[in-house]
């Protein structure tokens, strides 16, 4: 039982889940719309004419928030923490900084934010990872945000070799040991599996953060480093974590402003090379046709109420974190019946389905909440319009 998309917590920012202002041609024009997407992302007023170089701001300003920013369907929350990957990888500091405020003014939490800094880690190296965590938290201090942050690792010792081997063989199934091979040494296999252990085991385990972005992130961070070889594999792994190729692009296009059109154009032509004529063995999108939709219609004994939804929140929460094929999940309550839950499971498939129902996360809640559910009745349902309607990301 999951989907990739829990809430029983209700209310979101709604900037955050709102996608950035528009144009609408006859209505609002990209100054407008700059100027609207400005004061919703920085509370300031944007081409004031002030400063010592106001062209240039003028011109900066209107491509970014009035073009660049109505460029596809990315909620304003998605493309700040896109911007702020992305200037992190380049390490452009005080960009970065002002770039987290607007980023907390959008509704990503600072959980959220520092994660998306810590997943740079493997691609660009510790010392520029920390330079960036040191930034953001400048940001946090200043808004009066209590350091350390809560701890969001989920792995052992013991198990961080299986559970990244788990989501490493999900998104790139093979990994890269044929490419290890024949390195001196036999090392090509120690770094292979630190590959596993460290950054599918210790990094995309972490919580905050599900899959979908943290590969969304690691794209954009791959695309700022013009990494050829690894943004076509990363392009499958996109795919197979269940964003859709025009969300990767519009993702490459929102870093376009920061790190050129020669790196932005580079990674679009492996996008449209690998939707064209996708490479030996990748993985193409799945066919929504192909999904497996379900209502879980539940009724709890309102004695067990709190303890219930624990169980639920667990579970989702380790579902959209952990399985590639769990795409959607929404659990809500009847509003004048709080122990009457209802739950829109979307599943990439049948085989994803029967997969998730055998994860010690699923038989967990299954096992504990048996006393507690007084009815289930599941429901097969069809999309209306297949493909469409799959909740915008708040990512």
């Amino acid at each position: 039982m999951s989907i990739k998309r829990l809430i029983i917590v209700p209310v979101l920012l709604l900037a955050g889940i709102m996608p950035a202002k528009a144009q609408n041609s006859g209505t609002m024009d990209r100054i407008e719309t700059c100027k609207e997407n400005y004061r919703t992302l920085f509370g300031g007023e944007a081409l004031s004419g002030q400063g010592t170089d106001p062209e240039m701001m003028d011109i900066l300003q209107k491509f970014i928030f009035g073009e660049v920013f109505t460029t596809g369907n990315l909620r304003l929350k998605q493309r700040e923490m896109i911007t702020c990957v992305t200037l992190a990888t380049m390490q452009t500091l005080p960009q970065l900084k002002a770039h987290a405020g607007a980023a907390l003014n959008v509704g990503v939490t600072p959980v959220e934010l520092r994660e998306a800094m810590y997943l740079t880690a493997p691609f660009i190296g510790f010392p520029k990872m920390l330079n960036a965590v040191a930034t953001v938290n400048e940001v946090f201090k200043e808004r009066g945000i209590s350091l350390p942050l809560e701890k969001q690792g989920t792995v052992t010792e013991e198990t961080r070799h299986e559970r990244g081997a788990a989501i490493q063989d999900t998104l790139y199934h093979g990994g890269i040991s044929a490419v290890m091979d024949g390195v001196p040494g036999g090392m090509g296999e120690d770094v292979a599996r630190f590959l596993t252990d460290y950054f599918f085991g210790e990094i995309y385990t972490r919580g905050a953060l599900d899959l979908r972005t943290r590969e969304l992130l690691g794209y954009c961070i791959l695309t700022t480093l013009e990494a050829e070889s690894q943004l076509q594999s990363h392009f499958h792994g996109n795919i197979n974590a269940g964003n859709t190729p025009e969300e990767v692009t519009a993702a490459v296009i929102q870093c376009l402003p920061y790190i050129g059109f020669p790196a932005a154009i580079k990674a679009l032509r492996i996008i449209k090379q690998e939707c064209t004529n996708p490479s030996s063995g990748s993985s193409a999108p799945a066919p929504s046709g192909n999904r497996l939709v379900r209502l879980s219609k539940i009724t709890v004994d309102p004695a067990f109420l709190d303890e219930y939804n624990a169980f639920l929140k667990e579970e989702i929460e380790a579902s959209l974190q952990l399985e590639p094929g769990v795409l959607a999940l929404y659990a809500v309550s009847e509003k004048d019946a709080s122990h009457k839950v209802t739950i829109l499971e979307i599943y990439a498939g049948r085989d994803a389905y029967e997969s998730h129902l055998n994860t010690p996360h699923f038989q967990k809640y299954k096992q504990g909440t048996l006393r507690m559910v007084l009815n289930l009745e599941l429901l097969d349902v069809t999309p209306l319009i297949p493909g469409a309607g799959v909740f915008p990301s708040d990512r």
